[in-house]
Order: structure tokens, then C-alpha cells, then sequence
């Protein structure tokens, strides 16, 4: 249990980080304590920004003494309510975005070490600057910052080749509650002395330690791209289309995202300049892109190779391959606006759902009637990272309804589709983490051993439960 934050530590903590790294001002603070998608508004007496991880251990050392909570932020690109304190008014809010240095980039070894305020776009300008690539790729990559990536697990459009962002990482630096900092920064692709004690803080959410720097993976840089967007009758077409690819280019296969009839439509009338490839819209699209650092041509031709036989095999009706960068990122520019075509359309309930590769057709089989029954005013948005087998399930607002009744209907949906997902063996929380929004949704569907071990971790590691509390456990 926290206490109330006294005029005395505010001024301990404002000593912590020099005058340059805190903030009372509430024109300061308003951006900051308002999640992502405006469900939740926090309240705090003081933002703190300290310069170095030294001034972190000082912050959490103080805190932990006085039993003030805090809870740490990157970006504020939570889509769960992760990043913003409560209502309360006795939690500190912690922004590492002065801590956005790069201390190393190893070209011999492969390695980018960056703190973990760095924005995630200049992570990977840095890795292209070297001819290298750092592959996180995600929506929100021009404000996100990599702390968070880490503390979420991000997945983002290229998990299918390169993993999550756990995946991603050699080591941590990390400040537990008590300010004790462990210097886990180790650049070694085989370490078995002992426990992998980064996979702890590796989607934690800022519950068990505060990571203030990392060592990323970094990858050779393809040379060569193949993008196509293609026209689908079904789920179970596009999932043979993602098996010839494989087959017929192996790892070349980077990206493979599915979008709906709504989706398409949506963009095409809320996104401006946005213009549609085909003479009508459809029911079922694939845009996938297939990468290689040499043999351009061969995969040009494989990539033909697959549209071709998928057409005579009827698992294709139509497809555009790129015929230049531009044309390309023009594809990926109607997948990437769905989400802001739907914010512009109405409220919407957003799930983020996965489930094994092999029943992704039967999820959208089922899902789809049974919230179009339980709700057939609503207009269903799905779209996602069929490659790695996450959906994004939504709903949007319809017109003529109130948002405030729509998003009323919230639990009913969620928990509908979540029975649907969790019963074919797949997950309600497949890349946007848990947060606060979906506590219950983990007590309800995982494991009590698991998450009695959650809780164990988190008495163990913060005994006072000062890090980020009301989220996740």
C-alpha cells in the first residue's frame, strides 16, 4: 500500500534528478496523463525525467523508503492503460525520455546498445546508417521508445521472420524497486550461466524492474523487396497462400497481414490520397512482402511463381505486385491507416487476439457471426499479423448510436470473443500486453498456478509494491 506523496519527498525527488529533470506544470503534465486511447486519466503531483540510470536508482531508492509508488513511461503508446498513473494522485510518473542515447552500435558484433528512452524509428535509422536492420516495426515507431517496446514484449508486421521483441534482445540493464541496479548488458548470442533473468522484465510492464538500457539484435539489411497486395476468397485461402510462400522462398517471407471488406472500405473513405489498386472493393485481402539481402530476381520470380499457381488454384482471384518503392509503401499506407480510419469513424471496441496458426480460419469462421448476432448494429473491423496468428478483432461504432452506449457494450463483446479465442488454445493478449484494462481477463483465463506465480515474482522482486501497481497483477 502507497502512501500520499508529502512536500518533503517531492523535494527529495526533485533533488534526485536536477532541475532540468522534473515537472510540476500542468501544461507539462495534461499529454502525459491521458492514455493512448482516452480511457484512462491519471492524476500525479510531479513528473520526473532522469538523465541516467544512476538518477533512476536515486528515484526508486526514495521511493521505495517512503512507500510512493511509481510508474514508469515511455512513449505513453499504451493501448491498455499501461503507461498513466491512477486517479489518485499519489503515484510518480516516471519518463525516461531523457535517457535517449545510443552508447554503442557493434558492426563486428551485431549489436545496438541504446538506453532506454530512444525512440524506435531512431534505432532503426541508426541500424541503416550502418547497412544493417533492426527490424521492430510497428505503428506508433516515430513516438514509441524502446524501454516500452521491451517492457510490453512489442510485436508489430515483421514478428513472422524476426520474433517479438523479447526476441530481440542479448541483454538489460534494469533498476529494481529498491534502487539497486543490475548491469545485465551482455552482447552474447549463448549464456547458460544460470537463469535468463532478462525474460523477467521482458513484458513485465514495468511491474518488476524499471529497464533503463538494452543490447538489440541487429541483422543484416535485405537489398532486395517484393511486396504484393492480393485479393483472397477466404481465410483459409490466405493461409495457403502464407504456406506456398514458404515453401517456394523459405525466411524470405517477412511480413504476411490481412485485412477485411471494412477495413478497406474504411481507409478508402476516412484517409485522404489513399486509392484503391483494384476496380472494386473486396472481401479479403493479403499484403505480404518478401525480403532477401541478395538473388533479387529469384525472388521476383518465386514470388510469381506463388500468385500464379494460387490463381490457377482458385486461392488467388487478383493480385498487384509493386513496380516501385512508392507504390509499395502506398500498399502498406492503407494497412497502417486502418487504425486511424477507424478512430475518425466512430469509438470502437479494439481487441487483440491470437490463436495457433492452423485455426485462424476457424476463428474469424466463428467470431465473426457471433458478435454480427450479439450485436448486429455494429460494423466489424478485422485486421492483423495473420503471419504470427494475431488478429485484431474490432468493432466499430454505429452510426446513430452514442459512443458512450457503444463502448457500454465493451464487456459483453470482449468477453465473447476472448471465450472464442482462449478455447482454441489461443490468447487475449497477443502483442498489446495486459495493463490495466485487461487484469481480470488474466485472472479469468490463465491458470490460478500461473498466476499465483505471477504474483509470487512480483512480492519477490518489489515487495512493497511501489512499481507501476493496478496493472497486470
Amino acid at each position: 500500500m502507497t502512501k500520499k506523496i508529502s512536500t518533503g519527498l517531492i523535494q527529495q525527488l526533485q533533488a534526485a534528478v536536477g532541475p532540468a529533470g522534473w515537472s510540476c506544470d500542468a501544461e507539462v503534465l495534461a499529454p502525459l496523463l491521458l492514455d493512448q486511447r482516452g480511457r484512462y486519466q491519471g492524476v500525479t503531483p510531479i513528473l520526473l525525467r532522469p538523465a541516467c540510470t544512476e538518477e533512476v536508482s536515486k528515484v526508486l531508492r526514495i521511493c521505495h523508503q517512503a512507500d510512493i509508488a511509481v510508474v514508469p513511461q515511455g512513449g505513453n503508446t499504451s493501448l491498455v492503460g499501461g503507461s498513466v498513473p491512477d486517479e489518485a494522485g499519489n503515484q510518480v510518473l516516471l519518463s525516461l525520455s531523457r535517457m535517449n542515447r545510443i552508447r554503442d552500435l557493434s558492426i563486428a558484433d551485431f549489436t545496438l546498445t541504446a538506453e532506454a528512452g530512444c525512440i524506435l524509428a531512431s534505432l532503426q535509422d541508426a541500424a541503416e546508417a550502418e547497412n544493417l536492420l533492426f527490424p521492430l516495426s510497428l505503428a506508433a515507431e516515430g513516438s514509441c521508445q524502446i524501454g516500452g517496446n521491451l517492457s510490453t514484449n512489442a510485436g508489430g508486421t515483421q514478428v513472422l521472420r524476426y520474433g517479438n521483441a523479447r526476441d530481440l534482445v542479448l541483454g538489460l540493464e534494469v533498476v529494481f524497486a529498491n534502487g539497486e541496479i543490475w548491469n545485465g548488458l551482455r552482447a552474447l548470442r549463448k549464456d547458460n550461466a544460470g537463469y535468463d533473468l532478462k525474460q523477467l522484465f521482458l513484458g513485465s510492464e514495468g511491474t518488476l524492474g524499471i529497464i533503463t538500457a538494452a543490447v538489440l539484435k541487429l541483422f543484416p539489411r535485405p537489398n532486395h523487396t517484393e511486396t504484393a497486395l492480393v485479393v483472397v476468397p477466404d481465410a483459409e485461402a490466405a493461409m495457403a497462400l502464407l504456406r506456398a510462400c514458404r515453401a517456394e522462398v523459405g525466411e524470405a517471407v517477412t511480413r504476411f497481414e490481412y485485412m477485411d471488406r471494412a477495413s478497406m472500405e474504411l481507409v478508402l473513405c476516412q484517409i485522404p490520397d489513399i486509392r484503391n489498386p483494384f476496380a472494386e472493393v473486396h472481401d479479403h485481402y493479403v499484403l505480404l512482402e518478401l525480403t532477401a539481402s541478395h538473388g533479387g530476381e529469384a525472388l521476383a520470380r518465386g514470388l510469381e511463381t506463388v500468385l500464379e499457381q494460387s490463381l490457377g488454384k482458385g486461392r488467388v482471384i487478383d493480385a498487384v505486385i509493386a513496380q516501385s518503392g512508392r507504390q509499395a509503401r502506398d500498399f502498406w499506407n492503407i494497412r497502417e491507416g486502418i487504425p486511424e480510419a477507424q478512430r475518425k469513424d466512430g469509438a470502437g471496441l479494439k481487441q487483440d487476439v491470437s490463436v495457433p496458426l492452423s485455426r485462424l480460419p476457424e476463428f474469424l469462421a466463428r467470431a465473426r457471426p457471433a458478435v454480427a448476432a450479439a450485436f448486429p448494429e455494429a460494423l466489424i473491423v478485422a485486421f492483423g499479423h495473420l503471419g504470427d496468428g494475431n488478429l485484431h478483432f474490432n468493432l466499430n461504432q454505429p452510426h446513430g448510436m452514442d459512443a458512450e452506449s457503444f463502448r457500454a457494450r465493451g464487456p459483453e463483446i470482449h468477453r465473447l470473443i476472448y471465450d472464442i479465442a482462449v478455447e482454441m488454445e489461443g490468447s487475449f493478449a497477443a502483442e498489446h500486453g495486459v495493463g490495466r484494462l485487461k487484469r481480470e481477463e488474466l485472472r479469468r483465463y490463465r491458470p490460478a498456478v500461473e498466476v499465483e506465480l505471477m504474483a509470487k515474482l512480483k512480492s519477490t522482486l518489489d515487495p512493497r509494491g511501489i512499481l507501476n501497481p493496478g496493472k497486470v497483477v
